[in-house]
């Protein structure tokens, strides 16, 4: 018999969360006042508060010495209010890509540097790409992970290159990887200026991918729209001349959507 949920919970995250959700009603609130809405010790109060504000959820006010809720709680809740609704609009636009070109489509996002599949959509065929929602996948042989990479701030790029490069070679999965860091980073500058990018058997043998970006209303990368089918089905002539439109296309479309004007 399977254990309860509430059996697994961490004593310490769950006050930690309790804490947070008390300003819902309260802009600033003291150490004091906290332990006693929360039946806690000051001494664990303070230990929570020292630990969320470390991490941008909460913030001191130099004026009173209370606390109130810190930036990343709001980045937090806008990045909330953008999936939900990215995907509620997302998944339209993939079943209008199934149907205009019989191949698979997904949205994706970047974390922790690799690419997670939001949505997917399949087409009706005996040789397809699998759904791969959920899954994470690895971004410099990723059509998904090159636009999310490359149509992101030159910041992003510079923790991709410190914390995954750090100096060596990138992991070759297939014969066809960009591996080398600088060949790499030369073509994340193309894709950048060309607004999409492709792989060819580069993440799998016989898969080929083609996406996009998708912005939001303040101009900011909030996910990529990729294509992806078996090369026995995808020629370099219908990648560049059929996929590639399309799937810049319905990125525009979701940017558009979203607020997003361009220049």
């Amino acid at each position: 018999m399977k254990k309860p949920k509430g059996d697994y919970s961490i004593q310490a995250v769950v006050n930690a969360i309790r804490l947070l959700e008390t300003f819902r009603d309260e802009d600033e609130q003291g150490v004091t006042h906290l332990a006693e809405r929360l039946g806690l010790h000051k001494n664990n109060v303070f230990r929570l508060l020292a630990t969320l504000e470390q991490a941008g959820y909460i913030e001191q006010c130099a004026e009173s010495d209370r606390y109130r809720l810190g930036i990343r709680s709001l980045d937090l809740g806008q990045s909330f209010g953008r999936s939900r609704n990215l995907l509620r609009r997302a998944r339209s636009v993939l079943d209008a890509l199934v149907a205009s070109c019989g191949e698979s489509a997904h949205v994706g996002v970047l974390r922790d540097f690799e690419v997670i599949c939001l949505e997917g959509r399949n087409a009706e065929r005996l040789l397809l790409t699998a759904a791969r929602v959920g899954q994470r996948l690895p971004v410099h042989a990723t059509a998904l992970g090159k636009v999310l990479l490359g149509c992101s701030t030159a910041d992003r790029r510079e923790a991709f290159d410190r914390k995954v490069v750090a100096g060596g070679k990138l992991p070759k999965l297939t014969p066809a990887t960009l591996d080398d860091p600088a060949k790499f980073f030369e073509h994340l500058r193309g894709v950048a200026v060309h607004g999409f990018a492709v792989d060819i058997e580069e993440c799998e043998p016989g898969l080929c991918c083609a996406a996009a970006p998708i912005f939001d209303g303040h101009g900011a990368l909030v996910a990529g729209i990729s294509i992806s089918g078996p090369r026995a089905r995808i020629s370099d002539a219908r990648l560049l001349g059929e996929i590639v439109p399309l799937v810049v296309g319905a990125g525009e479309q979701l940017s558009r959507e979203l607020g997003f004007v361009h220049a």
